[in-house]
């Protein structure tokens, strides 16, 4: 007998799902340096340009890093996920939590810096694991399949299960 296998998401789907999120997360970061400066011009407050600049960059990690953590966290997708019909699961099939959506957070960091590269994992590995993926403890399903009745064993399960154990 055999068992159907998971419909992990792939690589394109997860990328589409992304370039969303990163398009709303802008649209944010445009919007709320849209008020501040509205607001900075009306007080005639003026900053040096780097340090303009430098406070402009912190809020946009801020402002991202909060959009994915908030939504892997609470929900288990990000709006561009949902219009993909993805969802992030721990390997027994819940949402991560928020130490694991940070984990997650560095680990797309950590993907995007070389070209992208750590997503080529997702082309050949049986779970479709991107650096953050695997970094995290997380797999990314499509939402209306999700896991297996029987969860997914981590490597330390199954080494645990094949240790012989001598009388």
């Amino acid at each position: 007998m055999s068992e159907a296998p998971v419909p992990y998401a792939g690589i394109a789907t997860r990328a589409i799902g992304l370039a969303i999120d990163v398009a709303i997360a802008q649209v944010i970061v445009f919007a709320g340096g849209a008020v501040l400066a509205l607001v900075a011009s009306l007080v005639d407050m003026s900053l040096d340009s780097g340090l303009a600049a430098v406070l402009a960059a912190c809020a946009w990690a801020i402002v991202v890093g909060t959009y994915f953590v908030l939504f892997w966290s609470t929900a288990g997708q990000t709006p561009g996920m949902r219009v993909m019909g993805l969802r992030v699961l721990t390997y027994d099939g819940r949402h991560p939590g928020l130490a694991r959506s940070f984990a997650r957070l560095v680990g797309l960091v950590l993907s995007i810096i070389p070209l992208f590269a750590g997503f080529l994992p997702v082309l050949v590995d049986d779970r479709r694991r991107g650096l953050l993926d695997m970094i995290a403890g997380t797999v990314v399903v499509y939402a209306e399949a999700g896991l297996p009745a029987e969860p997914v064993k981590t490597t330390a399960a199954v080494i645990s299960d094949t240790v012989v154990h001598e009388p």
